[in-house]
């Protein structure tokens, strides 16, 4: 367990957050702190499931950063599927 520093933007939002996860957080819990800061804020809450992308790709829910290859400060876009 080891803090790891992301860049993340929620679709719809302007902001970019740097955003502290541990390294053994899935993309699941990932995508609910980055959605903790944006979502009932700047945008709304759906009744969806939210993703998160990395370089173009939808990573899988019980992914790590570790297993999908995703480095200190690589910026995820998470958002609504």
């Amino acid at each position: 367990m080891a803090l790891f520093p992301l860049q993340a933007f929620f679709e719809g939002d302007f902001v970019v957050l740097v955003v502290p996860v541990d390294d053994e957080d899935s993309m699941t819990a990932i995508a609910e702190k980055v959605a903790y800061h944006v979502v009932d804020r700047r945008v709304a809450a759906q009744d969806r499931p939210m993703q998160v992308r990395h370089e173009g790709r939808v990573l899988a829910g019980q992914d790590t950063v570790v297993t999908a290859g995703v480095g200190p400060m690589d910026v995820l876009q998470v958002g609504y599927a």
